[in-house]
């Protein structure tokens, strides 16, 4: 069954990032090694047991080579910003760290950033390692995991974001999940998440997708081949740019991704895991805060929580603009 699922997952992808042949064979080498590695957790309640694994996607099969592991513990964060980011996008991690994750205390809230890693795939791979050392001794803010750091390995990564949350970071209320390419307007987030009707338990919420189609065309950089996805239709899922959860559901995601079957389009992944966790997701109190993109307003900026933009420098730029002294609107 395994040799099957990852031979059709070869000859169906038309669509392939920069993988060099060796970062490939050692992708694959290492699926072939975990169908032979069951790790024996117990499973709880809330995951019905149907016999079947698949471990491809399952977090602990990775093992974190950088780590911040007492952070939430110092620091007891009422919301963790965890943000994807390409080992490389030092830049991105800058623009950041200059906004959104430049204070660390939100209306009285604790707020952390941290950004999560895969291995480098360039031929400078080891320089690259040593100066991401220097920069996490720096800034105490980075988080390192074994899998390769490609584009069809964003479910993989995801699954080691809710990992470390399940096992590092426990005490937080809330945690995100936000891309490194996202304008965030904290100071509206936690608004939100005080707000008396938010559940704190089994919640999540963003801009929720509903009754899209599986791409199919092979020339789509979204095509997935019905062998690791047979239905036409994903069940409601939040868009990845930023979507927001009690922080009780990283460990539900663990546990559940072990018993799907995996498919690298990451954010519908996650509204699978919520379809057999029987969790579905929420509209977040006021809709329009969370979008995908818009021409730069200062009054419409300040109004909103999410915003994809194109680099880093409009990041800087928007948020020095929407946070100068006077009203935005």
């Amino acid at each position: 069954m395994y040799l099957l699922f990852v031979l059709c997952y070869t000859l169906s992808s038309s669509y392939v990032p920069r993988w060099d042949g060796f970062a490939l064979h050692e992708q694959y080498q290492r699926f072939f090694n975990q169908t032979h590695q069951v790790h024996l957790t117990t499973q709880p309640s809330t995951v019905p047991s149907t016999g079947i694994h698949y471990h491809q996607a399952h977090p602990r099969n990775y093992h974190f080579i950088m780590d911040n592991t007492e952070v939430c513990k110092t620091k007891n964060p009422f919301l963790v910003l965890m943000v994807p980011v390409a080992p490389h996008n030092v830049a991105a991690r800058d623009a950041i760290r200059k906004t959104w994750a430049n204070n660390s205390l939100v209306q009285g809230k604790v707020v952390l950033t941290l950004f999560m890693l895969g291995l480098p795939n360039r031929d400078n791979a080891e320089q690259l390692r040593e100066k991401l050392k220097r920069e996490n001794l720096q800034h105490n803010d980075l988080i390192q995991s074994d899998f390769m750091d490609t584009y069809r390995n964003l479910t993989i990564k995801t699954m080691v974001i809710m990992d470390w949350l399940a096992t590092h970071c426990t005490t937080a209320a809330y945690a995100m999940k936000v891309d490194s390419d996202v304008f965030l307007n904290i100071d509206n987030l936690v608004t939100m998440l005080q707000k008396p009707d938010i559940p704190k338990q089994d919640y999540l919420t963003g801009m929720l997708l509903r009754n899209r189609p599986v791409v199919r065309s092979k020339n789509s950089k979204w095509y997935v081949p019905k062998e690791m996805y047979p239905d036409p239709i994903y069940p409601i899922y939040p868009q990845g740019m930023g979507y927001v959860f009690s922080n009780d559901l990283p460990e539900k995601f663990v546990e559940i991704s072990k018993i799907i079957k995996p498919f690298y389009i990451e954010d519908a992944y996650i509204g699978m895991c919520l379809k057999k966790l029987g969790i579905p997701p929420t509209s977040p109190p006021e809709p329009s805060q969370f979008k995908y993109f818009s021409k730069y307003n200062r009054c419409k900026y300040s109004k909103t929580i999410t915003y994809i933009l194109r680099s880093a420098k409009q990041l800087v730029k928007y948020w020095t603009d929407v946070k100068k002294p006077g009203p935005p609107c």
